[in-house]
């Protein structure tokens, strides 16, 4: 981006942070080349040439580590990732370098419960999936429908099993959940100053009267998220912007009104100082039980309330609950022959329509399907097929979800294979070998999606809105 006229206001806030040295460098940085990044998914890794992912990805995208991330790189702009098979196939993420940051400080553990209470568009949600390594619960929310619609085509791509996207409000997931969450993303909406270089539209929304209003925004979901994180556990905020307002104002704000919570750490990636867009990011961690009853203070609500919720609930689901006999039946049927060396994690069958989910559950099982009732979910769980006239056709997300040596047979190709090609153009390939029924069609040994093999054809099963046709 050159010679692109920012606002006087933003201008004099960077002087007055960093002083009129500093921020003429940071400012001489709008005129630099963007930085571009993308994080390799571990939940698919080890599918291509062992876990060495990164060395098969280095030689086509001239990959390049960036230092913040264990599974980040840079690519070079020219080598476009994002049409390659191994994109579509969910082998990588396609996102800014500094934002890698916060998930990393975050440091999602498997079988913990975890919420990224802001996901769209699921650059934190995919990264803290990855660390998760499918054990425990990860709910990703999203407020705008149209934006969790997104974030669950992403968490469906990069073949997440343990994932449930919420589309609902800060109040409604903070009076359903208390004290529920091991650790709570929070990449809070805001003033998107780190996004200047790359999005002009975003300059000409600037403005300080913005800036206050995303601040108290932010101050206000911060509150949900008090509410929602268990004693103990770690809630870390993020932005893409510079001012002080959204993030060291508002973070000790926080720590005054919540003195349960201390900041463990603070970081500023600059554009002037690192390859990337810039990211302010702050871990805090909220205090255990028992230094909470030292100091005195327990944050309402506290968790003798929050365990009588869960008990109550728990009471509801087994009221509620309506066994999905028939729907397991066919499902069974169909695993059995597609899917012989698949199984599926803790969890429970919910049914949305025609629509047949695994809702997964956490480790001690207290999370179940009445946790979701009369809250908006996009996406209940992994997607395992849809009911069609007493038999069950497996769903896309499924084929992602899935590891090639699960199914019952794989046809296989280089990335560069006409077969690969004629696949995403939703074509039919003929069969090798005597295969019938369901399988995978796959590159380098990654799932891309269904096919279905008869009288030695593959009929193809990649959803039209997949399908590549240039």
């Amino acid at each position: 981006m050159k010679n692109v006229q920012l606002p006087e206001a933003y201008v004099r806030q960077m002087q007055a942070l960093l002083g009129r040295e500093e921020a003429e460098r940071f400012l001489d940085s709008y005129n630099d080349a963007r930085a571009f990044g993308l994080r390799i998914n571990p939940l698919k890794c080890r599918q291509l040439i062992g876990d060495n992912a990164a060395a098969a990805l280095k030689q086509p995208f001239h990959l390049e580590p960036v230092p913040w991330c264990k599974t980040g790189y840079y690519y070079e702009e020219s080598t476009r990732p994002g049409k390659h098979p191994y994109h579509t196939a969910g082998l990588y993420y396609i996102q800014e370098p500094s934002a890698m940051s916060a998930a990393e400080l975050l440091d999602a553990q498997p079988g913990e419960t975890i919420l990224d209470f802001a996901a769209a568009p699921g650059g934190k949600t995919t990264q803290i999936a990855g660390s998760m390594n499918g054990e425990g619960l990860l709910i990703a929310n999203e407020i705008h429908p149209a934006r969790a619609k997104i974030l669950s085509e992403n968490v469906e791509r990069l073949g997440i099993r343990n994932a449930v996207v919420t589309n609902a409000a800060p109040q409604e997931l903070s009076k359903r959940f208390p004290a529920f969450f091991d650790r709570i993303m929070l990449d809070s909406p805001c003033s998107g100053e780190g996004m200047f270089r790359k999005d002009e539209l975003a300059i000409t929304e600037w403005s300080e009267e913005h800036v206050t209003y995303c601040a108290a925004r932010s101050a206000d979901i911060l509150e949900h998220a008090a509410i929602m994180l268990k004693p103990g556990g770690v809630l870390v905020y993020s932005t893409c912007t510079f001012n002080r307002s959204e993030n060291e104002d508002t973070i000790e704000q926080f720590i005054v009104s919540h003195p349960s919570f201390h900041v463990e750490q603070i970081e500023r990636l600059w554009p002037h100082q690192v390859r990337g867009e810039g990211h302010f990011v702050a871990r805090l961690r909220k205090a255990a039980d028992e230094d909470l009853l030292k100091v005195g203070h327990i944050d309402e609500p506290d968790l003798r309330s929050s365990k009588n919720k869960r008990r109550e609930r728990d009471k509801r689901s087994a009221r509620q609950a309506k066994p999905l006999t028939a729907e397991l039946a066919l499902w069974s049927s169909f695993a059995e022959q597609a899917l012989p060396g698949f199984t599926l994690g803790a969890g429970e069958p919910i049914r949305f329509g025609d629509a047949l989910y695994w809702l997964p559950h956490q480790s001690n099982g207290s999370f179940g399907a009445a946790d979701l009732d009369g809250l908006k979910v996009a996406r209940p769980g992994l997607h395992l097929g849809d009911i069609r006239k007493n038999r069950l056709e497996p769903a896309h997300a499924l084929a992602l979800a899935v590891q090639s040596e699960e199914a019952a047979w794989v046809q296989n190709y280089p990335p560069d294979s006409p077969e690969i090609a004629a696949y995403l153009r939703g074509e039919t390939l003929p069969a090798i070998g005597d295969v019938n029924g369901w399988g995978l069609v796959a590159v380098d040994g990654l799932p891309l999606g269904w096919a279905k093999a008869s009288s030695g054809q593959l009929k193809n099963h990649l959803p039209k809105g997949l399908r590549r046709f240039s």
